[in-house]
């Protein structure tokens, strides 16, 4: 389908790896459009961010891993990408947007003021506080998703972390990923099911096929433009943009997406989706993007494997604590964040 129209794209010259890069982003921007009409039909919230978004956002890292372990590329990269994604989402994607706007899963107090209001009429007054109640629940039910999401990282990423220590990891532990990844994903396909029959709605609807196919034009479009900008990589040798910061350049190209998606519901104030869809990302590069590759070839760990995993970590600890203890990431911890990104940028880099 789509066949004709990358022929042409390679026929720009110099122009071709701008277009293909700009035929990712257009890609992965019509799944996340097409996502928006999901929600309306069964998936919304943290499940919307955790069960659906993932595989849109994280679609680039999949079908990179996929491809560097059909092709045999090196194992290093992909896990170089895996951790630049999943940092990258932890840190400065999430610091960014709580320096901008603040990330309040839990209401701020309302002020002296909005209290006097409410009190000016008693029958109203009842209605406010049985409306503030619910919305309440709804947000303490987020907080409570959101810390279930965030102790799944910190289990994925340690069970990374110890089935690397020897220094690669193999088709056994690719079984083990993969199959981690599985159920956590069918725990969430059982949440959506049980929420629709309390609610009395339906997860399918006349327009899902349509989305279906939408998406699937966009995966492909993904995949198109993932394998041509790999395969032009791998034949540069010299400067930054070359083969060998192949893991590092797909890590932030494939954190585009993440990044419009959590600036977007962060203007439009739901924090709780931008935490769990740069949350539930990170499930699929660590552990299913390691487990896909490992499944193929064994994958060496780079030099900075275990820094990574120790700024994944405390990044993960840092947002369970404000979670949990206040509801909120409050903007000093948002620069605490961009900083650890520095210093990941500059231990994996310069180190």
């Amino acid at each position: 389908m789509l066949k004709p129209f990358t022929h042409w794209i390679e026929a720009q010259g110099n122009w071709a790896p701008w277009l293909f890069l700009a035929l990712f982003v257009v890609a992965s921007l019509l799944m996340i459009w097409r996502l928006e009409a999901m929600s309306a039909g069964g998936f919304e919230g943290t499940v919307l961010g955790t069960l659906v978004m993932p595989y849109c956002s994280g679609m680039g890292n999949l079908l990179f891993a996929f491809i560097l372990g059909r092709n045999g590329g090196n194992g290093a990269e992909v896990m170089i990408n895996s951790l630049v994604n999943n940092v990258t989402n932890m840190t400065l994607v999430l610091g960014l947007p709580a320096i901008l706007w603040g990330l309040n899963v839990l209401p701020q107090k309302k002020s002296g003021a909005n209290k006097r209001k409410r009190n000016e009429v008693k029958a109203e007054a009842k209605v406010e506080a049985k409306t503030s109640g619910k919305g309440g629940k709804e947000h303490e039910l987020n907080r409570l998703s959101l810390l279930l999401t965030l102790t799944a990282v910190l289990f994925f990423t340690g069970a990374v972390w110890a089935l690397g220590r020897k220094g690669r990891l193999d088709f056994n532990d690719g079984l083990v990923l993969v199959g981690l990844f599985l159920f956590w994903q069918c725990f969430h396909v059982f949440e959506v099911l049980k929420t629709n029959v309390r609610q009395g709605k339906s997860t399918f609807s006349l327009m899902l096929p349509v989305n279906l196919a939408l998406l699937a034009i966009g995966a492909y479009a993904i995949y198109i433009s993932t394998n041509w900008l790999v395969e032009w990589l791998a034949h540069i040798k010299t400067g930054f943009v070359s083969v060998k910061h192949l893991g590092w350049l797909s890590g932030w190209l494939m954190v585009m997406p993440n990044a419009l998606l959590a600036f977007y519901y962060s203007w439009r104030k739901q924090p709780e989706i931008v935490y769990a869809s740069q949350i539930g990302d990170a499930h699929v590069s660590i552990p299913l993007c390691l487990g896909i590759y490992a499944l193929y070839h064994t994958m060496a760990m780079p030099a900075f494997f275990e820094t990574g995993m120790f700024i994944l970590l405390g990044a993960t600890v840092t947002h369970m604590l404000f979670v949990l203890f206040f509801g909120r990431l409050p903007r000093i911890a948002g620069f605490a964040l961009v900083g650890a990104y520095g210093y990941f940028l500059w231990k994996g880099l310069l180190g």
